[in-house]
């Protein structure tokens, strides 16, 4: 998936947003409470249309807090103003791991007011009700009349070890037949030099790839493993190219 399909910067809803002259107000009791009504509310859109709830990510709050306080401040709604890092550069500041991630903002005049508009705009009904999602931040900031809100949605993932991703892979591996206990050291030279064949008369095959879903072998690992009847493997992780903006696993599986 390309980081454009990744990164789902979406349109903002129809209402006017002004820039009034002299500082926002500070974050307080009121604007923690429409923020936490706002995420109230998402849940209840999601449950309502038989969906799992999305959890409270202080990471993302953090991520949306940034963004809140920069849109109170602007004439225009955007995802994006100059001199601001983008979604995913606030995410991973924010410590944030994740494999999708997308965002709503508006400015409105109550928290129903905005969720209602929200659920109303196609694009952000999306996000709300995208089942791929499992995690959730909210902002909220108050400025001339109007509440700054921000939602910032996540498929956050658990970070892995080397070890727990050689694990894993090695139990998928398993559920197909396929002895993986072979020591990881080869496995894990061919992952770091990312091309050829290791220097072994034994290894048939090597699949390198970079994924972040842990739950399933790639289709190219089934088609190797079917199409040769391959039945024994060494798994290697490393770690993968400096400067990846979302969670990934990069992964050789060498097979004898």
């Amino acid at each position: 998936m390309t980081r454009q399909a990744q990164l789902r910067l979406l349109l903002t809803i129809a209402i006017a947003a002004t820039a009034i002259p002299g500082a926002y107000a500070q974050e307080g009791p009121a604007q923690s409470d429409a923020a936490r009504q706002i995420f109230s509310l998402t849940n209840q859109d999601r449950a309502a249309q038989g969906l799992p709830p999305l959890q409270w990510s202080p990471g993302l709050e953090r991520s949306a807090q940034a963004h809140a306080e920069i849109m109170a401040q602007e004439p225009e709604l955007s995802h994006d103003y100059p001199g601001e890092p983008d979604l995913l550069a606030r995410a991973k500041q924010a410590g944030v791991p994740f494999q999708t991630i997308a965002e709503n903002i508006a400015a409105g005049w109550s928290a129903e007011q905005i969720d209602n508009a929200w659920m109303h705009s196609p694009s952000h009904r999306r996000n709300i009700l995208d089942p791929r999602l499992n995690a959730l931040g909210v902002a909220v900031v108050s400025h001339g009349g109007h509440l700054y809100a921000v939602e910032d949605f996540a498929r956050m993932v658990q970070t892995l070890s080397i070890q727990q991703v050689e694990e894993q892979v090695q139990a998928l591996l398993r559920q197909d037949n396929v002895n993986a206990s072979t020591p990881a050291g080869p496995a894990e030279q061919a992952c770091r030099i990312g091309h050829g064949l290791p220097q072994s008369p034994t290894v048939r095959a090597v699949v390198r790839f970079q994924t972040s879903d842990l739950s399933q072998l790639p289709s190219a690992v089934l088609q190797e493993i079917h199409a040769k009847n391959l039945t024994r493997a060494a798994v290697g992780a490393c770690a993968p190219p400096a400067g990846e903006d979302f969670t990934t696993y990069r992964v050789a599986i060498l097979f004898y």
